[in-house]
């Protein structure tokens, strides 16, 4: 997604006689308020969020002041992080759509985030983490809930049934985004390094949202090589699945920064793979292609139901393949394969990756015995394991070496003519 500049937030203020005052002339008309029973902590929130906010102990006292005409966002302590608080939190959101929720814990776990989420907390957070990645989180609530129809309504059309679903606050533009899976059958071949920088480079030339999904669940990369540290992970979007909505999964996925990039890590642990199935994994990118433009899966090197699901609803299937006869021949038996399954040919995208290496093994040769001619040729550069463990995009970190140049051309391939850069003189892609 692309990065949206906005002024800070300046939130109702308190009013007497328990009514909301509506700031005349502000950026964003939403107010803002901190439910927790515990002073310091209350006023250690309040004091991140900044001037504006309003304090309340519990959440009894929070609905009292409630008119159901103005948006809030509410910010739930530690306090709140029990099941009998989210009950209560999940009642009132029901009863006021106009509401969306962030909770603060003292420790962040699976099984609370999943309480959490599936009582329709947008957003859970650590008490101990970045000061900023509060303020980020209720901001990006903020600006949905300002956008939404009901926020702009006049006041008797702004209080709606509590049968209304609290997605509908926090709108996304419905697209149907292209699904490009990258896959190799074996490893080392490179398809996290182009997954990796042809994602940031369609996310840099998109006008919409475009995201990366690691789904290899037990040894995903993508975080690591783009220096990510998420709160939360595939599992967390399966766990709320049967709940699960745009607005929702939007909110489970961590922001590259430098390029806009979405991304939707894998599971922190290998254990935790098995709760992803290939319906659950289609599911989430069938809904992710429809609010953004383009999604970009990285697989693990090996077919498994979940793969195969991914390259059913893919609309390209970039198989990379490294120039040495391991690589080749299990490249072989992977097209042999998806020959089998009646895949078609023409969603396939040959990248040969090294491709000037002196390993005397010449590309036409490969394409013959393969029987399938090469779309992208990516050269070797030492830049590539240098931007890795430096936790930097090589089209980021090298953007004029030989290596971004190839990937770049190959991304241009999926954008319409309007956002394409000026050709590049020497690229190495051809078709």
């Amino acid at each position: 997604m692309t990065s949206r500049h906005l002024e800070p937030i300046q939130p109702g203020a308190d009013a007497p006689d328990g009514e909301h005052i509506e700031p005349p002339s502000v950026p964003i008309r939403v107010s803002v308020a901190v439910v927790e029973d515990s002073d310091v902590v209350r006023e250690r929130m309040v004091d991140q969020l900044g001037h504006g906010v309003t304090p309340f102990a519990t959440i009894e006292e929070l609905t009292a002041r409630l008119t159901g005409t103005v948006p809030v966002v509410v910010v739930l302590g530690p306090s709140c992080a029990t099941e009998d608080a989210l009950a209560i939190s999940e009642r009132v959101m029901q009863q006021y759509p106009m509401l969306a929720t962030v909770l603060v814990v003292e420790e962040l776990t699976t099984t609370l985030l999943q309480q959490a989420l599936r009582a329709g907390v947008r957003d859970v957070l650590a008490l101990t983490g970045d000061s900023n990645t509060l303020a980020q989180a209720v901001q990006r609530l903020a600006v949905g809930l300002d956008q939404s129809p009901r926020a702009s309504a006049a006041p008797s059309e702004a209080t709606p049934s509590a049968e209304a679903p609290a997605s509908e606050a926090d709108p996304l533009e419905v697209v149907n985004g292209e699904v490009l899976t990258v896959f190799s059958t074996k490893g080392g071949a490179g398809k996290s390094v182009l997954a990796t920088s042809l994602a940031v480079t369609l996310a840099q030339r998109s006008d919409k949202p475009v995201c990366l999904v690691d789904a290899d669940l037990q040894f995903g990369d993508v975080a690591v090589m783009l220096k990510l540290t998420p709160h939360h992970t595939i599992v967390d979007a399966v766990s709320v699945l049967d709940r699960m909505d745009a607005p929702l999964l939007e909110s489970l996925l961590v922001t590259h920064e430098p390029s806009g990039l979405r991304v939707l890590p894998p599971p922190l642990e290998p254990a935790f793979a098995d709760q992803v199935g290939a319906a659950e994994m289609v599911a989430i990118v069938e809904m992710l292609r429809s609010f953004c433009s383009y999604v970009i899966v990285d697989t693990p090197a090996y077919f498994n139901d979940v793969v195969l699901g991914l390259v059913e609803v893919s609309d390209k299937v970039m198989l990379v393949a490294g120039m040495d006869i391991p690589n080749i021949k299990n490249v072989k038996i992977g097209l042999q394969t998806l020959r089998l399954l009646n895949t078609p040919m023409e969603k396939l995208l040959l990248v040969l990756n090294r491709s000037d290496s002196k390993v005397k093994l010449d590309i036409g040769e490969v394409e013959r015995t393969l029987q399938i001619t090469a779309d992208a040729l990516i050269p070797s550069d030492v830049v590539v394991p240098q931007s890795v463990n430096k936790g930097e995009p090589v089209v980021m970190h090298s953007p004029k070496s030989g290596v971004s140049k190839a990937i770049t051309s190959l991304a241009e391939q999926f954008l319409p003519t309007a956002a394409k850069a000026p050709p590049t003189t020497g690229s190495r892609f051809r078709r």
